[in-house]
């Protein structure tokens, strides 16, 4: 009886599925928090350094939006909530490659 041959294996996509596609939270400039506010919640949440937290809340400002955690999908939709919960607009994407 002759052995019936293996499908070859995406190690590839294996390898995806195992680390988990990288994601981003994005944070969305809005007409209702104050810029300290923004800068507080990267600082108590993301637990980010007063400069950096600044710079983000500046880009968020500035640019209308900022990429504030990379990470797997799961966590950044706990994120995403997160910010949900201090009022801010948040969503997240795919990670550019």
């Amino acid at each position: 009886m002759a052995a019936l041959a293996r499908p070859e294996r995406d190690t590839g996509l294996e390898a995806r599925l195992r680390l988990g596609e990288p994601w981003v939270t994005i944070v969305w400039n809005d007409p209702v928090n104050l810029m300290s506010y923004v800068t507080y919640v990267f600082e108590s949440y993301f637990v980010y350094p007063a400069r950096e937290a600044e710079r983000l809340m500046l880009l968020v400002h500035t640019e209308g939006k900022a990429g504030v955690a990379t990470g797997t999908r799961e966590e950044m939709e706990r994120h995403v909530e997160a910010m949900h919960g201090f009022g801010l607009w948040a969503t997240l994407t795919k990670a550019d490659s």
